[in-house]
């Protein structure tokens, strides 16, 4: 059987299921607490006028159901976050020596299950808190981000050409943003002819067509030697695979390891911020002075899709004339000016011409993983993609329970708080690429550079100890 070295159909999917049911899953849990809270059916058919009632006992049931939301969905991400960050660290290096398509299967099992249950509660309107275990299977099973990680660690293995890499990882961050964007395009109108429950039942048979396709379809990058899954998860190999990530650090130069530290720092806040601030939109379109309905939250969503686009346009175009710093920078700037606009956005067009500002703000994310993958060696990929998805589901799930928090409590008086905190908490991210520039990032062979064993920087010990684990993973 034919088998393909194309990883982007497989994130590419995913992506369209996943974003096909979060903005559903969203909106069925603000209406499944209105329901519980107002004591009545949610007004389906409500106007802008009576999300907009002067009413105060009106009010303080909206703002009571959007802090209830908020604290569930918080509640979930919790649930999913402690599972998953101890499987995304294992799972992905261990991918670095038995192959990257178990760092893919496994999380696409998690959510199918996690899509079954969610399908479940909606048919026959279950105890909302069963998707809470639907979340921690989830996370039990590696979750999206080691799906991630896994799919761009793929993409840094067969990429030798730097420009080539920053290239082909910014397309899986456009084929992610351009086929999410079609989903969400699509939710409100699967909820207003089937209900919430079909988009996740679609999005399970779509996680089960991509299992397919990753089994029988798809080339491996690394192969394992003499393959045998049991013995890969005794004690001691995960005991190794702590120490792989561990040595990433240690067995290579001091510059190197500053290198790095600093931009995964740069990548964490970037996440941190730019995911908090952004994830509150559908909560803040919900919302009075805005009130939109799953139509043109959809539509909202749909236009975000402009977002990855750009962002992908722009490393295309960037990466000819700049160095990859500066496009970082680029993108921190146009992140930080769309949130600010964000919170003072009080009209249905002025909401959407947010996303104007944001047209290059996915161009970090991208970029800074070309970058650290280009000074790590090829049997360390899965070791450095494992700690961006550890980094990566902690900023997220952290700026969820942070931003969710904030914007309970300042709902009541200033809803936009919530994105100009997200805007000035990218000038971190802008600092720490200052002092990368400041280090610099000489050549194309700085990995041969940075990791040289002849430097004097790293010590026979760490050199041995790196020896013993190789020939550890190999028998």
């Amino acid at each position: 059987m034919k088998r393909f070295f194309l990883v982007e159909p497989v994130i590419g999917i995913f992506a369209f299921a996943s974003l096909l049911t979060y903005p559903v899953l969203q909106q069925y849990v603000y209406q499944r607490l209105w329901d519980e809270i107002a004591n009545s059916s949610y007004p389906r058919t409500q106007s802008s006028s009576q999300c907009m009632s002067n009413d105060s006992s009106v009010k303080k049931l909206y703002d009571d159901v959007q802090k209830e939301t908020s604290l569930f969905l918080l509640y979930s991400e919790l649930c999913f976050m402690f599972p998953s960050l101890v499987v995304s660290l294992l799972l992905v290096s261990y991918s670095d020596h038995r192959g990257r398509k178990i760092a893919i299967v496994l999380p696409l099992i998690g959510n199918v299950l996690f899509s079954l249950i969610y399908f479940v509660v909606c048919s026959f309107s279950l105890n909302l808190n069963i998707v809470l275990v639907g979340s921690f299977l989830m996370g039990l099973w590696g979750g999206p981000t080691s799906l991630v990680a896994g799919c761009f660690a793929y993409v840094a293995d067969l990429c030798d050409n730097s420009k080539k890499k920053t290239v082909r990882m910014a397309i899986l961050e456009m084929v992610v943003g351009l086929l999410s964007g079609v989903a969400s395009l699509s939710t409100g109108y699967f909820i207003q002819a089937g209900g919430f429950k079909w988009p996740f039942l679609t999005a399970a048979l779509l996680h089960c067509l991509n299992i397919f396709y990753v089994v029988f379809f798809l080339e491996e990058t690394v192969k394992p030697p003499n393959f045998s899954p049991l013995p890969g998860f005794t004690m001691e190999a995960l005991k190794n695979r702590f120490h792989r990530v561990y040595l990433l650090f240690v067995a290579s130069s001091r510059k190197r390891s500053t290198l790095l530290i600093l931009m995964m720092l740069a990548f964490t806040f970037h996440k941190f911020a730019n995911f908090g601030g952004i994830f509150m939109f559908i909560i803040y379109e919900l919302n009075a002075p805005l009130c939109w309905n799953e139509i043109l939250i959809g539509y909202g969503s749909a236009l975000s899709t402009l977002i990855f686009l750009s962002s992908f346009a722009g490393v295309f175009c960037f990466s000819r004339c700049l160095e990859d710093i500066y496009i970082v920078l680029i993108g921190l700037v146009s992140a930080m000016a769309g949130l600010l606009m964000a919170a003072f956005a009080k009209t249905t067009l002025l909401m959407f011409l947010v996303r104007v500002p944001l047209l290059f703000a996915i161009m970090p994310a991208p970029v800074l993983r070309s970058m650290m993958s280009k000074i790590v060696l090829s049997s360390e990929q899965g070791a450095a993609f494992a700690c961006l998805a550890f980094l990566e589901m902690v900023s997220t799930v952290v700026s969820f329970a942070v931003f969710s928090s904030i914007y309970a409590a300042t709902v009541s008086w200033f809803s936009g708080f919530s994105f100009i905190l997200a805007s000035g908490l990218t000038v971190i991210p802008i600092v720490l690429m200052g002092a990368v520039q400041y280090l610099g990032l000489e050549s194309t062979d700085e990995t041969q550079f940075l990791t040289s064993e002849g430097d004097g920087e790293v010590d026979n010990e760490t050199r041995k100890d790196r020896t013993q684990l190789s020939d550890k993973d190999k028998s």
